[in-house]
């Protein structure tokens, strides 16, 4: 029987719900767990379970954490701070020190403790295909984009064959659905609960 990989979402989706209220809504939409911050107290009890925990400081072991953008000295200081999270994810995203293939392969070789959260609406949107990626990852989470648009419901993302990619490379994580509405970052969307239920409904007959 092919392995079948539960379905969460991500807390950002739901912005600017609580936490709690977030993790309500997520099961009542059928998600299987939510992606947190690191600020949710382990013994917090939530509608859905937490699945993979996110830290906007130093990256720390079993949690997830963004690469630094592109800057003089960032690659140096990411490699170090990562050297001191064994277990860790980094997440990849356009601009950051490790926005290309090329790039995260380099960085996890001289980090080989650390594992990549694979967001393949990032790797989309700079242009390369996440599937690629599938052997390097910790955590994966899932959303529509094409070169240059970051969120969408139609794009580049072949997730037929990125979940062939994750059974064939026995990729034993989680899924979680991830879009977001942060004009501030230049990444607005009107509705990404919506977004994120009709990417759910392609997504899970392949599961």
């Amino acid at each position: 029987m092919p392995r079948r990989y539960p379905l969460g979402v991500m807390e950002v989706t739901f912005r600017p719900l609580s936490t709690a209220d977030a993790a309500r809504r997520a099961a009542g939409l059928g998600f299987e767990h939510l992606d947190v911050t690191s600020e949710v107290p382990d013994d917090e009890s939530l509608a859905v379970p937490v699945g993979d925990r996110f830290t906007m400081a130093s990256p720390r072991p079993g949690y997830s954490s963004g690469a630094p953008p592109e800057g003089s000295g960032n690659w140096e200081r990411a490699v170090k701070a990562f050297r001191r999270a064994p277990g860790a994810n980094i997440e990849a995203w356009p601009g950051s020190v490790i926005g290309s293939i090329d790039k995260i392969r380099a960085f996890l070789s001289e980090v080989p403790d650390v594992r990549l959260l694979l967001d393949t609406g990032h790797v989309a949107t700079w242009g390369e295909d996440p599937c690629e990626l599938v052997p390097y990852a910790g955590h994966v989470q899932l959303r529509q984009a094409r070169r240059g648009v970051p969120q969408a419901l139609e794009g580049d993302v072949d997730f037929s064959r990125l979940l062939e990619r994750l059974r064939a490379c026995g990729y034993a994580g989680l899924l979680s659905v991830e879009y977001f509405d942060l004009p501030d970052l230049g990444l607005g969307l009107d509705d990404p609960i919506g977004h994120a239920v009709a990417l759910a409904e392609q997504v899970r007959p392949l599961l």
